[in-house]
């Protein structure tokens, strides 16, 4: 049976050199294709013969469309192909293709059928020499810095006291430990809020973006005014979180400083460049935000011996300028002007000791006054008229009626000189008022 010419699944065969009239054969029918189905014969030949593969180049002629695909070529020393990364794929690669960069490319050989060009349908991507992880944190710490993020010019201040920190980590985490050690040994007034956040998976990065706007979101005037972002080390996909662009401009957004802390000493993500301070570990992070006391402590006793030290000097100094003055005016004073003083002031002294003595005796007798008054009502000056203070042997209450002290209740009776004790034995029935009250 033989193939429709037209037919674009029809096999285009091996292609014999030279023509039929130059081999010297006999003519036969044409076999004439259009060139939509020679391109798709070869497309269906490539499709059947050449597997997915991969291949390595330099990428040029880069082209992103506003669809999302990705165009470009792929060369060498010797040749290129054109290449398209459509938008589905190009959202699974990590990083963004870049001019000049090496990469190796897991793709579909086959034709462009509009331009009959040769071209490679990209599945995937990985960066030549450097992991495509690494790839993207350089590439976004890159453009995060011609932006201006790490620029020293905007880091804040932190607090030297601050009212109120928060923690945004992992709460089961060792760095939130850490946080509370350290805090505890060097400030432990200062009060931490927790803002509870995964640190890395799936999704970390927008809990940890959250969790830094919760956080400083707390009304009052307990205000959060200094915010710890830590987490312990790990690997770099581990950190990722911590390397996205989310959770940047999340730290650069905050209303108030941020230290970060992140990993180990080696560690240094795009959040620590964004932050306001960088500790190296959680536990640094927490002695960069808060005081020591102890070393306060030490500067208090070192600042008072000085201020006592600088006190007694002007004090010193304080004596010696008077004593100059003093001994300067006694060289200058005439001496009917130091009689004149003296007769002041031996005049004054006179007053001085006159109103005094009367002062004192005002004083005496109104003292005198008061301790009559203070006396007449004295419990043993009412004693001394006859009068007695019964009391309840239990309990020392004072009895003031009958019905206080029934009949058998020890008693004990207070006089002017000494006591007496009793027993009550019942009331008198002839005594007037005696009965039950209405």
């Amino acid at each position: 049976m033989r193939a429709n010419p037209e037919d674009s699944s029809a096999s285009l065969g091996r292609v014999n050199e030279g023509s039929p009239r130059e081999r010297g054969e006999r003519p036969k029918e044409r076999r004439i294709f259009r060139v939509g189905a020679l391109l798709s014969g070869l497309a269906g030949l490539l499709e059947d013969q050449v597997p997915r593969l991969w291949v390595v180049g330099e990428v040029s002629n880069l082209h992103r469309a506003g669809s999302g695909h990705v165009y470009f070529s792929l060369k060498d020393e010797t040749a290129q192909i054109r290449a398209v990364l459509f938008r589905s794929a190009a959202r699974r690669v990590p990083f963004d293709l870049e001019e000049g960069i090496q990469v190796l490319v897991f793709a579909d050989v086959g034709v462009y059928a509009a331009r009959g060009d040769l071209q490679l349908v990209v599945r995937d991507v990985e960066p030549r020499g450097l992991g495509a992880l690494q790839l993207a944190v350089d590439q976004l710490r890159a453009r995060l810095e011609r932006e201006g993020l790490f620029d020293a010019a905007r880091k804040r201040e932190l607090p030297a006291f601050p009212r109120r920190i928060g923690v945004v980590t992992s709460p089961t985490g060792a760095a939130v430990r850490d946080v509370i050690e350290v805090a505890g040994q060097r400030f432990p007034g200062i009060p931490l809020l927790i803002s509870p956040t995964r640190v890395q998976g799936a999704g970390a990065a927008g809990e940890i973006a959250r969790a830094l706007a919760r956080v400083t979101a707390q009304p009052g005037r307990d205000d959060v005014d200094l915010v710890l972002l830590v987490r312990g080390g790990g690997s770099l996909e581990d950190l990722m979180g911590f390397n996205s662009e989310v959770v940047a401009r999340a730290v650069a957004s905050c209303p108030v400083p941020v230290v970060c802390g992140v990993g180990h000493e080696v560690d240094v993500t795009i959040a620590d460049l964004v932050a306001d301070a960088r500790a190296p570990t959680p536990s640094a992070a927490a002695a960069r935000a808060l005081p020591d006391r102890r070393v306060l402590r030490s500067s208090l006793v070192r600042d008072w011996r000085r201020l006592e030290t600088a006190g007694r000097a002007l004090l010193r100094d304080a004596g010696r300028r008077l004593a100059r003055e003093r001994d300067a005016l006694r060289v200058l004073a005439p001496t009917a002007r130091l009689a004149s003083q003296r007769a002041r002031l031996e005049t004054a002294l006179r007053r001085l000791l006159r109103e005094g003595r009367a002062g004192i005796e005002r004083r005496r007798a109104k003292l005198s006054l008061q301790a009559g008054r203070l006396d007449s009502l004295s419990p043993l000056s009412v004693l001394s008229r006859g009068f007695a203070m019964v009391q309840r042997a239990s309990d020392g209450r004072i009895v003031r009626r009958a019905d206080e002290a029934p009949a058998g209740e020890r008693l004990r009776i207070r006089l002017a000189e000494g006591e007496i004790a009793a027993t009550r034995d019942g009331d008198d029935p002839d005594r007037p008022g005696n009965g039950k009250r209405a």
